[in-house]
């Protein structure tokens, strides 16, 4: 029986997956783990996108962890900091038994960010410079398998490997990096601090009643579709007070979602958009929530949001 991805939410730091496109500027990568004894043991049925199965004697340990591409993608590298999605089985290298599992048909897929503060660094090694598209078998050593704090993570034992099989779906850009733009009058002023996260100040003025965009960074790569999907790192205030209602930052991982999903005026102001982009959207209501409260959102809200669009697909 498959088990949820329980298990993945446990050993990801801060958790979340899913899917888009990536052109990163810079492709220098260094692996952080290579093929061994260990993770030679183990054998896996399945290609790339179909539900796989490892088989491998038990106990199978690891003093380091070990990894493998078995099937190479032709997409861009999974870079240190970049937004990455993954379909993935996680075995328990002691006895051999499936600990978490996504389904494979696109319905759980998850989106994280490539660095030891989002995911255990096992994984991180497991993952990094592969490219989108490739199909990857590691064996995480128990010492890649530990929390922040130094213990052991769920009930795992001090001992315990694990073997993981990941799809990486695709990968996406860890923050805008296209081009400076000018400012326009009349925008919120965005402060960004060393890793790109945003602060905003709204003007002391009325809100418009029609969508406006600006772009803050031009980037160079692919165009945002209607009804494609993105991934972005956003912030979204309320332009009455300035008062922060979302933030994927404060989460630590990027959104992936459909355009088609999302309120009117968030996926009419990403539409023509190019990956790398930063901008500012400022929504009236009727494009918004309109006469009704959304959680913190009060009935009525004019939006603005800060998006980094990081990847997009069809």
């Amino acid at each position: 029986m498959r088990r949820s991805s329980a298990l993945f939410v446990s050993i990801a730091l801060v958790a979340g997956l899913s899917a888009c496109a990536s052109p990163a500027a810079d492709t220098s990568c260094t692996p952080l783990a290579e093929s061994g004894s260990a993770v030679d043991k183990v054998k896996v049925t399945g290609g790339f996108g179909e539900l796989p199965t490892a088989t491998f004697p038990t106990p199978l340990t690891a003093s380091k962890t070990e990894r493998k591409i078995l099937v190479k993608g032709d997409g861009s590298p999974a870079l240190p900091g970049g937004a990455v999605t993954l379909d993935f089985t996680i075995y328990n290298g002691e006895t051999g038994d499936i600990l978490g599992q996504t389904k494979y048909d696109g319905t759980d897929l998850q989106t994280t960010s490539l660095d030891d503060t989002s995911l255990i660094h096992g994984l991180v090694a497991t993952i990094q410079c592969a490219p989108a598209g490739s199909q990857i078998v590691s064996v995480i050593a128990p010492t890649d398998l530990l929390d922040p704090n130094g213990a052991p993570i769920g009930d795992l034992g001090k001992d315990t490997t694990l073997v993981v099989v990941a799809d990486l779906i695709s990968t996406s850009l860890a923050k805008a990096n296209g081009k400076d733009q000018p400012a326009q009058d009349g925008f919120p002023a965005v402060v960004l601090d060393a890793n790109g996260v945003p602060g905003v100040t709204v003007p002391k003025s009325k809100a418009p009643t029609e969508l406006k965009v600006e772009v803050l960074k031009k980037g160079d790569g692919p165009v945002v579709k209607a009804g494609s999907s993105v991934t972005v790192h956003y912030t979204g205030v309320l332009w009455s007070d300035g008062t922060v209602f979302d933030s994927s930052w404060t989460r630590k991982s990027p959104a992936t979602f459909s355009l088609n999903g999302v309120v009117p005026g968030f996926a009419q102001a990403l539409e023509g958009q190019t990956v790398g982009s930063q901008i500012v959207a400022v929504i009236p209501p009727e494009l918004g929530y309109g006469n009704q409260d959304n959680g913190t959102i009060p009935s009525g809200s004019t939006l603005v949001f800060v998006i980094d669009i990081l990847g997009t697909t069809p």
